[in-house]
C-alpha cells in the first residue's frame, strides 16, 4: 500500500491514536479486565504477583512512554465516542543507522473483528514512518493467531521467518512468526 493509499485509509479511518494519560487508567482497566479471558492466549506470561491493574502499574505505563524512551504507546480511540477500544505500541525503538521497532497491540474483546485495529493500524504505521523517521517495523506473531496474521499482511507486512520459542506466553515458551514491513516497501 502506498503513503498516499495508507493517507486517504486514515482520512476516512473510524478511529485515531492518542497518547495515554492518567485519567484514562478506570477505562483502560475495566477494558483489560472484560478482555482478559479473550487475551489470555496471546499476552505473555506476567511474572508473579505482577498486577496490571494496578494504578502504579498504569501510572509507569504512561511515565515511559514517549521521545525520551523506547516506547509510542497509543490508545486506539473511536471517533465517534471517544472511547478507548485498544492499544498500539512501538517498542524496543532503534535510531541510528537500524531505525527499527517491534510493534504491538490488541483490541479489547467486544470490539474485535470490527475492522478497527486494521484502521488504526494505518495510522501506526504512519507515526513509526512518517513522525519518528524509521525504517523498519517488525511484528511476532503467533502462527495459529490467523486474525493477526491476516491483520499485518493486508497493511503490506512481509514473513520474514520463524522464531521458536520466541515469548513465554500462558506458561509456555511459543514459537512465533517474524512479520516485517520497511519504510520504502
Amino acid at each position: 500500500m502506498t503513503r498516499d493509499e495508507r493517507l486517504a485509509r486514515i482520512a476516512a479511518s473510524r478511529v485515531y491514536l492518542r497518547t495515554p494519560v492518567l485519567a484514562d487508567h478506570a477505562e483502560y482497566v475495566t477494558l483489560l479486565r472484560s478482555s482478559e479471558v479473550f487475551h489470555r492466549p496471546w499476552f505473555p506470561t506476567r511474572p508473579p504477583g505482577f498486577d496490571p491493574y494496578a494504578r502504579d502499574v498504569y501510572e509507569q505505563f504512561v511515565r515511559t512512554s514517549g521521545l525520551a524512551s523506547r516506547r509510542e504507546r497509543r490508545f486506539v480511540c473511536r471517533r465517534d465516542d471517544d472511547r478507548i477500544l485498544g492499544a498500539a505500541n512501538l517498542s524496543e525503538i532503534v535510531r541510528g543507522c537500524f531505525k527499527s521497532c517491534y510493534l504491538g497491540y490488541w483490541m479489547g474483546a467486544e470490539f474485535a473483528g470490527q475492522g478497527y485495529m486494521a484502521e488504526a493500524l494505518q495510522h501506526v504505521i504512519e507515526l513509526a514512518f512518517v513522525e519518528l523517521s524509521l525504517h523498519r517495523i517488525e511484528a511476532n506473531i503467533r502462527p495459529e493467531n490467523e486474525p493477526s496474521i491476516r491483520l499485518v499482511r493486508s497493511a503490506g507486512f512481509r514473513r520474514e521467518g520463524f522464531s521458536p520459542r520466541y515469548l513465554e506466553i500462558d506458561g509456555a515458551w511459543r514459537d512465533h512468526e517474524r512479520w516485517a514491513l520497511l519504510a520504502d516497501d
